[in-house]
């Protein structure tokens, strides 16, 4: 064996090892909260890390019993599906306008746009609750989903990258052949466009279906709370039902793993798509 594929064997080897390691550390939260959610108190006291010596779905039982946990996923599915999908529509046409009419005005807009994509939202929570108390949205599904069209900006600076690669030839053609800006845009820019805004979508569903700060300050009511203000009321001030806890997390989290598993093989290849050129 040539001392150049030694050393590639080693490479390899050590990277495999990293790899693994790091797997392995990011699952250990994930293994306790599992495993946890099937013991009693006791049980998760004595033997935090070792499997379950009865495998009980008492506390799945006791965190459905009520119903409380299915509306909250109900109410994250409205905000997450509705919200993402109007952060699409706008963020896409913004882009397609944004590169169609080239000028000082479509320019200067890009330029507010940047602006705003650099201000973080903790920021601008008290302007927005007193617009949206103003608007009586607070405390309501509508509001939250009002808030969240915010993503539009970070859907409007992939697309635009991502158009940019983009044959402009083909709306040239289009228009040449009577096509108005809406059709070229609905039967030939977003097929083109599918795979970054399948990215997009995938990046803010999960950061809307697990964001905190926002359900927290417009978020008031039992009955309007997301899931993960749900998780986060099932810890009382002075007793905590641990593994009860545990099993509302495991519920929580069902939806956007399943979500995740489908969805990752556009998680890098549209965002790396996107940004190549622009």
């Amino acid at each position: 064996m040539t001392l150049a594929r030694q050393d590639r064997i080693s490479r390899k080897l050590v990277r495999t090892v990293l790899i693994v390691g790091l797997a392995l550390l990011a699952a250990v939260p994930l293994y306790y909260v599992l495993v946890s959610s099937f013991k009693n108190s006791a049980d998760m006291a004595l033997h935090p890390l070792s499997l379950p010596s009865s495998w009980d779905f008492a506390n799945y039982v006791q965190a459905a019993a009520d119903g409380t946990i299915f509306r909250s996923l109900l109410n994250s599915l409205i905000v997450t599906v509705v919200g993402v999908l109007f952060q699409i529509i706008i963020g896409s046409l913004a882009a397609y306008g944004m590169l169609l009419k080239k000028n000082v005005l479509t320019s200067a807009v890009g330029v507010v746009l940047l602006i705003a994509f650099t201000i973080p939202l903790q920021a601008t929570l008290l302007p927005l609750f007193k617009l949206e108390a103003d608007a009586n949205l607070v405390d309501s599904l509508a509001g939250l989903i009002v808030i969240y069209l915010g993503g539009a900006v970070f859907c409007y600076f992939l697309t635009v990258g991502y158009m940019r690669q983009l044959p402009w030839e083909l709306f040239e053609a289009a228009r040449i052949d009577g096509a108005g800006y809406f059709r070229i845009y609905w039967s030939i820019c977003l097929p083109l466009i599918r795979p970054i805004l399948a990215t997009v979508a995938v990046f803010q569903a999960l950061g809307t279906w697990n964001d905190f700060i926002t359900p927290n300050v417009f978020i008031s009511s039992p009955q309007n709370r997301t899931v993960v203000l749900q998780v986060y009321n099932a810890v009382t001030q002075f007793t905590t039902n641990w593994p009860l806890f545990m099993a509302i997390i495991v519920i929580a989290l069902i939806p956007v793993v399943v979500f995740f598993i489908i969805c990752q093989r556009w998680i890098v290849s549209g965002l790396v798509s996107g940004a190549v050129k622009g």
